[in-house]
């Protein structure tokens, strides 16, 4: 599990999940870049995108919605391919906390040796991590981020422009297998 607390509301942190445009801005680890072949964001829709690495390394990646309930909760299988076997289910929960919405991504793996390799060598755990702070840096347009942001929000609500704002925040993290173990 990869958790943090975000500055602004639960609707709005939410939103950023929904929409190509915003993932394109923030999904993925520090220098990563997002690129969108399909999008279709409903239960049973896909999401195939290629993540560029730092490194110009291309990573093909698929993700199909198992579950949405806004603004709550979205459920995912994701993995290179539709039918990629080590393709592993996600959870994503989104609670008020205070004055803003601590988010929750808990994964769990088809096997341990998926989970290991996830873990190991594709660094899962500080992967969720920087995601985490990139979503939280584009909703408050912190850290350069020219995203969404609490007052936009309400702008945007009451017909007017957005407006950013920078806040810290905290996080935590833990990968599970498919037995549940967290390590």
């Amino acid at each position: 599990m990869v958790s943090r607390v975000v500055d602004a509301p639960r609707e709005l942190v939410f939103e950023a999940f929904t929409e190509v445009r915003h993932l394109a801005r923030w999904w993925g680890p520090d220098g990563f870049t997002t690129t969108t072949r399909a999008f279709e964001f409903r239960v049973g829709g896909e999401w195939e995108f290629v993540m560029r690495g730092p490194d110009g390394t291309d990573y093909q990646e698929w993700i199909t919605w198992t579950g949405i309930a806004p603004p709550e909760r979205i459920t995912l299988r994701h993995g290179e391919f539709r039918d990629d076997p080590n393709a592993f289910e996600t959870v994503l929960t989104f609670e008020p906390e205070g004055a803003g919405t601590r988010v929750e991504l808990r994964t769990v793996f088809p096997t341990r040796e998926a989970r290991a390799e996830a873990v190991e060598k594709y660094h899962a755990v500080e992967g969720g991590r920087q995601t985490l702070g990139n979503l939280a840096a584009y909703v408050t347009g912190g850290a350069g981020a020219t995203g969404l942001s609490p007052a936009a929000g309400a702008a945007r609500a009451a017909g007017g422009a957005p407006v950013t704002g920078v806040s810290p925040v905290a996080g935590s993290a833990h990968v599970t297998d498919g037995a549940g173990e967290r390590i």
